[in-house]
């Protein structure tokens, strides 16, 4: 039988400061209405994607958490079949908490959206209004913005005139990116805690100019009534020698400031060796065009602003070792700095960087448990645009219910992996159904599923959609045949289709309020540090 653990003695073991990975497999969209802070969002659809990641040592203390659907007891039977030892669910799931008198929370990234606003509210992190804003740069005041989100997004939207400088760039690229000591910075992201975390890095850092973080980002901008630019281009410049001498200096007075400690090559040998024992988490905090460049063997991706912008995707197991490594020691080190005062107290920084073996190039190498012995037939796109044209093929998708909106196969289905004991008796099948995701990586792990629910044949789109768009193949969108509900994943703002502005504004209260909420809690040990 399942181990099971109650809500009581699980609020003991997220305080007891040992190692624990508390995961919530209901899926993402179903986990931002109501949650247990510590959660981290595994979706049963998707959890041999996910697991190794967040959770990389088999013989962790898991706890399994639901709604008490079941969820959490097909999740556990699964992690037992990977070698997962130590695994028990939670009685009575989320309800259970509530029950026990404990904090539960909407939205997604709860924690380093909370302590966002606990940094504002601890170090009085100065802000500036849009209209002020918008006021100074029309008077052509010296000042710079520099937008902390990653390429991608401020490449869809920005402050008009802002460059792009992601999170653990700041302190890295700010010396040149100003005209003077004179010069003032503005950090802005989409809404709160990337323009927030982002500001205070560089007065951290102790940058000479003045610095203030954009109230509410991009919406506090739309919501304004200013226009946003679409399709900007400019990044913060490269760094000089000059730049990063100063940039160094600045990280020097960081680490003393917040104990950030330094570890060499040997030592991170012996947390390799130990982590069986201790879970090891070792990421590059370098943008991503560095890291597929040439990266040091073991690492993974997670651009410094990110990891601190939304640490539970990253790491799901609390108490865990965290090994930061870059070329420089810049954004390594200030990255480090906000993962300490989150409460990660074991976050210490490589030495050398990326050291003096050969760096290996190339994306984040994916471990996908489950994946040996899986066999389903493949169809090519070709025989699929034939069959969907003689009426003998019913296509599911198992793409986010965003992504399903922005284009899918003309015909295809939404559908939730976990949910398909309800979703797929809904179809209309014709024919074989045929199971697509996007590179066609979830639907074989979902085929075994489908097949022993499905009154048809079951076979996959070799390639998934991606080689459906390639061939150039038409694509519809909108949320046409949906056997499942939109709630697999969590709709920011911009997604918002009915009311953007709306829900922007209900976004805003939502995390302004999360301050107080994380001070009733208890499960979590946020600092502050005195200048």
């Amino acid at each position: 039988m399942t181990k099971t653990i109650t809500a009581e003695a699980l609020h003991d073991a997220l305080t007891d400061g040992g190692e624990i990975a508390l995961l919530d497999v209901r899926e993402e969209g179903v986990f931002a209405k109501r949650h247990i802070l510590r959660a981290c969002p595994m979706a049963l659809s998707r959890l041999e994607i996910m697991v190794a990641k967040l959770v990389p040592r088999r013989s962790a203390r898991i706890v399994l958490c639901d709604a008490g659907e079941g969820l959490a007891e097909r999740a556990a039977a699964r992690l037992a079949g990977f070698g997962y030892g130590d695994v028990a669910v939670l009685a009575g799931g989320v309800e259970a908490w509530v029950q026990a008198g404990f904090e539960v929370y909407a939205g997604v990234n709860v924690p380093s959206k909370a302590f966002g606003e606990f940094v504002e509210a601890s170090y009085g992190t100065p802000r500036i209004g849009a209209a002020e804003l918008d006021a100074r740069r029309a008077a052509g005041d010296d000042l710079v913005i520099l937008d902390s989100r990653p390429f991608t997004e401020f490449h869809n939207m920005s402050i008009p005139g802002g460059l792009d400088c992601p999170g653990a760039e700041l302190a890295y690229r700010v010396h040149d990116a100003v005209r003077s000591a004179a010069t003032t910075v503005v950090v802005n992201c989409a809404g709160r805690t990337r323009s927030i975390i982002g500001a205070q890095s560089l007065i951290n850092a102790g940058v000479a100019n003045p610095v203030v973080a954009l109230e509410n980002g991009t919406m506090g901008w739309h919501l304004a009534g200013l226009e946003l630019a679409r399709g900007a281009e400019q990044r913060a410049p490269e760094v000089s020698a000059a730049g990063l001498a100063k940039a160094q200096e600045a990280a020097a007075r960081v680490a003393e400031r917040f104990g950030v400690q330094t570890i060499d090559d040997a030592t991170l040998a012996r947390f390799e060796a130990e982590s069986d024992e201790r879970s090891l988490f070792v990421f590059d905090v370098r943008n991503p065009e560095e890291y597929v460049a040439g990266h040091r063997a073991g690492a993974r991706l997670a651009a410094g602003g990110q990891l601190v912008q939304a640490t539970d995707h990253y790491v799901g197991t609390q108490n865990a070792r965290i090994v930061l490594v870059d070329d420089t020691g810049v954004r390594a080190t200030m990255t480090a700095s906000w993962l300490i005062q989150m409460g990660w107290r074991d976050t210490t920084v490589l030495a050398g960087g990326l050291g003096d073996a050969p760096p290996v190039a190339g994306p984040e190498p994916a471990e996908v448990l489950g994946l040996d012995g899986l066999d389903a037939e493949e169809i090519s796109v070709d025989a699929l645009d034939d069959m969907l044209a003689a009426g003998s093929a019913t296509v599911v998708d198992l793409e986010t219910s965003l992504g399903y909106r922005d284009g899918h196969i003309p015909g295809a289905w939404f559908a939730v992996r976990a949910r398909f004991a309800d979703s797929l008796a809904r179809l209309p099948v014709a024919g074989a159904l045929i199971l697509t995701s996007p590179d066609g990586l979830l639907a074989r792990l979902a085929a075994p599923d489908a097949a022993a629910l499905a009154q048809a044949p079951v076979k996959l789109l070799a390639g998934g959609t991606a080689a459906w768009r390639a061939a150039g193949l038409p694509l519809e969108t909108g949320h046409a045949n949906m056997a499942d509900a939109p709630d697999d994943v969590f709709y920011r703002p911009y997604d918002d289709s009915r009311s953007v502005e709306r829900a922007m504004n209900d976004y805003l209260v939502w995390e302004v309020g999360l301050v107080e909420q994380i001070a009733r809690d208890g499960t979590i040990d946020f600092a502050t540090w005195p200048a």
